[in-house]
């Protein structure tokens, strides 16, 4: 009598599961779609997180910020490159992002303007740099 009792739930388990494979077939596919959108956003999260730590240690936060505070300043972040963006795209030719439509748009913001003009000079210093140095190492081969 034990055995066929052992046997007994067993079977029910096994049905059970058996049971929970069809009706997590439907699951599945909903779970499936979940999973995919958090998987990109977790992808998506790792792009900035290394320098928001770095940053928000530097701006006198803990040496080792809390993953929700870093999350967090990521989505603001990725929000408002996304906003900007589309109002760049907005404000000069369609489809298309220039540095005057950025400078345009960050143009009323004094602080705004002079990093994104010091950038600007940074960037074309590193070019010149660059094909300086570049010059010099194919001249002395």
């Amino acid at each position: 009598m034990a055995s066929s009792g052992s046997n007994t739930p067993v079977t029910t388990v096994q049905d059970d599961a058996a049971g929970d494979h069809s009706s997590e077939g439907h699951q599945t596919e909903e779970e499936t779609e979940l999973e995919s959108k958090p998987s990109s956003d977790d992808a998506r999260k790792r792009l900035f997180s290394k320098e928001l730590r770095h940053m928000m240690f530097g701006l006198g936060d803990d040496p080792n910020p809390y993953t929700e505070s870093v999350d967090l300043i990521e989505d603001l972040v990725v929000e408002y490159i996304a906003e900007t963006t589309q109002r760049a795209m907005d404000t000069g030719r369609a489809g298309r992002v220039q540095v005057e439509d950025i400078l345009h748009l960050v143009g009323k913001d004094p602080r705004k303007y002079a990093r994104v003009k010091d950038l600007l000079t940074m960037n074309e210093e590193l070019k010149k740099a660059r094909k300086a140095f570049d010059e010099v190492k194919y001249a002395g081969v």
